[in-house]
């Protein structure tokens, strides 16, 4: 099929685009684009996008998958039209599944089905074909974290990189992890987080702690294992990709080390540049998160340290959970909330409509920048370029509802809230 999107707003960070321009689309790649485009076949599907915006399509740098183990919560099918109904031609799921994604075969298994998902995703959204599926590798075997899995055998098996997607506690350990990752080529992503420090926390120490009367995490408890991170990176030189950073201070640990030369990359969840501390007044279990929610200094620095690159990337880090699971007092629920269908809006409408990022600054963010911390790249808007593109309609207003979602899961602090932003199509 050829489309033909009239008087769309291109937005492409690879090219520094922001303009109004014809963009015609036949047979998956982008064919012409000119501010106007009269020369085309009668059979070519014309749509007036005036109003619009057109980008390279989002890219999610790590998410929750409920399969296996947790069907419950989320599929694969579940998660790829929850990927693409939010403008995610990408998206990458952290091996915390049941069975772990600790070898060769379950990476098979999960691309198998991406591939059969295919056929039931793409009658079901304007998606086609389904998301591209990134699957992280575990670095450790067992629940200590005191055996290395297989690396060199997940490598080749195809996974994007390698993770745990939890603290990590053995320095020793990551040392080696560091040392032997060196000849694969591949990311490696820590998540840094002393677990003693958090202790029994659930929120950013402060005021508004101490108001609400819920069990503070120091901002220390990242800080310093970034810090201890940033030694081992110095030392073995590997390249490091940090994940889920959550305060101010880290920030500029970040910002030294970068300055330095070592070869590190960053990112920030998208709730953590949204919320701050004051929002757990409504003691929604959905603003219980891991790292929590920052003080509004931390959020002011982490959209700072967006806007300048010291942050790289924002992920999703969609977490689904049953209904079940998250009823529960505050300090009881695990922690997370989805979020795949609903950043791109909210994060326009905060961020970029506020004139606080430009669209360039945000979609950069959110395709980009997250690709390169993959070591992957993403195609300018340009003619015989792949199209891998999400349109997206900044000023259509919906209702986060059941009926709305394309996740299994609802939890969500904006579940029943009106909803500022949608996406249109996708092509993946």
């Amino acid at each position: 099929m050829t489309e033909l999107l009239q008087k769309v707003r291109v937005i492409d960070p690879v090219s520094e685009i922001d303009e109004l321009f014809d963009v015609l689309i036949a047979d998956g790649f982008i064919k012409e684009v000119a501010s106007h485009i009269a020369d085309i076949h009668p059979d070519t599907q014309i749509r007036d996008c005036q109003g619009l915006v057109l980008g390279p399509g989002l890219v999610d740098l790590y998410s929750h998958s409920g399969e296996p183990g947790f069907e419950e919560r989320e599929t694969l099918l579940s998660l790829l039209k929850s990927a693409a109904a939010g403008g995610f031609t990408r998206v990458s799921i952290l091996p915390d599944t049941s069975p772990a994604i600790d070898n060769p075969a379950l990476v098979a298994q999960l691309q198998q089905k991406r591939k059969r998902a295919e056929d039931n995703l793409s009658p079901l959204l304007p998606c086609s074909p389904a998301p591209l599926l990134h699957i992280w590798g575990a670095i450790t075997l067992d629940v200590a974290g005191k055996q290395m899995t297989e690396l060199a055998d997940l490598a080749s098996a195809g996974v994007v990189g390698f993770t745990d997607g939890k603290p990590f506690e053995n320095l020793a350990l990551v040392r080696r992890v560091l040392e032997y990752l060196q000849p694969l080529g591949k990311p490696v992503a820590f998540w840094p987080s002393d677990r003693q420090l958090t202790a029994n926390g659930v929120m950013r120490e402060g005021v508004d702690a101490l108001r609400f009367g819920l069990p503070p995490i120091p901002a220390s408890a990242e800080t310093t294992a970034i810090a201890a991170m940033l030694e081992l990176v110095a030392a073995i030189g590997t390249p490091v990709h940090i994940m889920r950073v959550s305060t101010s201070r880290s920030v500029e640990l970040i910002a030294s080390a970068k300055a330095a030369g070592l070869p590190i990359t960053a990112s920030t969840t998208w709730m953590h540049l949204l919320l701050d501390t004051k929002a757990v007044k409504s003691y929604h279990t959905s603003l219980h998160l891991d790292p929590p929610l920052g003080n509004a200094s931390d959020v002011a620095a982490l959209r700072a340290g967006v806007r300048t690159g010291v942050i790289d990337a924002i992920a999703i880090d969609h977490t689904p959970y049953s209904y079940e699971e998250k009823v529960q007092a505050f300090a009881e629920a695990p922690p997370g909330a989805i979020g795949l269908e609903l950043a791109l809006p909210l994060l326009w409408q905060y961020l970029v409509e506020t004139e606080e990022f430009t669209a360039l600054q945000l979609w950069r963010a959110l395709s980009v920048s997250p690709a390169e911390c993959l070591g992957q790249k993403v195609s300018a808007i340009l003619p015989h370029q792949p199209a891998e593109l999400t349109l997206f309609d900044p000023q259509q207003i919906w209702k986060v509802e059941r009926k709305s979602l394309y996740t299994l899961s609802q939890n969500t602090p904006w579940l029943g809230q009106q909803m500022k932003g949608h996406v249109v199509q996708t092509w993946c």
